[in-house]
């Protein structure tokens, strides 16, 4: 195993912002670190970067105790959101950075500058001041600067947090490429969880500085562990119940879950898309609250017309979607349910 933290624990003012955590990231591997603001994501990361000492546990690299080791003998690379690249130097001074600081000859930083410049998609950039560029084009630089003394580990902070979502969407895809194509491994945190997904063989959700689920983006999107992480997820459609057999009472009535599922008193989660729309008088009854056009569906929001139970939003396609005020039923699909821990 590359990586592996053991009862990682950092303390501020006496809270525990890294709370015992234990993570391993094996050789090859991409992990995206996933949570809220506060749930101690970027702490693990400076940890582990030996910017932040540990008030309990251990961090090991290759099998050997990272404890007194000082960051720039880690041998991993960090690259954080504002870039920090150093605006008086041009483009190619800033990736030979770290190259001159390991003591590399000129020949061989102009080499691998070239090498890198070529890789993220800015050839014959070297000489071109830092504040010409657009920000793509400075993340760009920063991931070039970062690989270029061939870290054991990369470590991402919050890596596209300063883009605009389309850039932010392109260059995911082509960081997944590129680490795929090189074998780097790859520790990142961020908010973002489409960027999580779209980045990571395994997605790690943190809250309150504690790992609330591991696995791999499908596991964790079809399964999530717990009411907190569906509603991180953006999950709203979660109510309480009781489960028997194959069904849950609930404030929505009777909702069908899948064979095998946990019994007694559960919390529900109900995908939008296991909200069926059927005519009004069948099934649930309720009238429609609110409509939001999302691109590829319109998600309906939807008030139950008898009880206090909490709104419900489906997935609706774009030529089918009920107008606000109508009065609609509810079905539910037993495969977009999961009953959760």
């Amino acid at each position: 195993m590359l990586l592996s933290l053991q009862g990682a624990t950092v303390r501020f003012g006496g809270r525990a912002v890294l709370d015992g955590v234990g993570l391993e990231v094996a050789e090859h591997e991409i992990v995206c670190v996933l949570g809220p603001s506060g749930s101690g994501k970027s702490t693990l990361l400076r940890a582990v970067a030996g910017l932040q000492p540990l008030d309990a546990g251990r961090v090991s690299l290759d099998g050997h105790d990272q404890g007194g080791v000082p960051a720039h003998r880690r041998g991993v690379g960090l690259m954080f959101q504002d870039h920090q690249l150093f605006p008086q130097r041009d483009v190619g001074a800033n990736v030979a950075f770290g190259l001159r600081m390991h003591g590399a000859g000129k020949g061989q930083q102009d080499e691998r500058v070239r090498e890198l410049l070529d890789l993220v998609g800015l050839p014959g950039a070297g000489r071109r001041a830092v504040a010409a560029l657009s920000g793509g084009e400075q993340q760009r630089v920063a991931l070039a600067r970062a690989l270029a003394p061939r870290p054991r580990l990369l470590m991402l902070d919050e890596p596209l947090g300063q883009l605009d979502r389309s850039l932010r969407e392109r260059l995911v895809v082509e960081l997944r490429e590129l680490f795929g194509r090189l074998g780097t491994t790859v520790l990142a945190v961020t908010h973002d969880q489409g960027e999580a997904f779209a980045l990571a063989d395994r997605v790690v959700v943190m809250r309150d500085g504690r790992i609330a689920q591991s696995g791999t983006p499908l596991e964790v999107w079809q399964r999530p562990a717990d009411e907190f992480v569906a509603r991180f997820l953006g999950f709203e459609n979660v109510v309480d119940g009781t489960v028997t057999g194959e069904a849950a009472d609930t404030a929505w009535g009777k909702v069908p879950v899948p064979p095998g599922a946990a019994q007694g008193a559960r919390s529900v989660l109900v995908r939008p898309a296991g909200v069926r729309l059927v005519a009004a008088g069948e099934g649930l009854r309720c009238t429609v609250a609110a409509r939001t056009f999302k691109g590829t569906h319109v998600a309906v929001q939807l008030h139950p017309s008898e009880g206090d139970g909490p709104r419900l939003e489906a997935a609706c396609a774009l030529r089918e979607a009920p107008e606000v005020g109508d009065a609609v039923g509810v079905e539910f699909d037993a495969a977009e349910i999961v009953v959760l821990g």
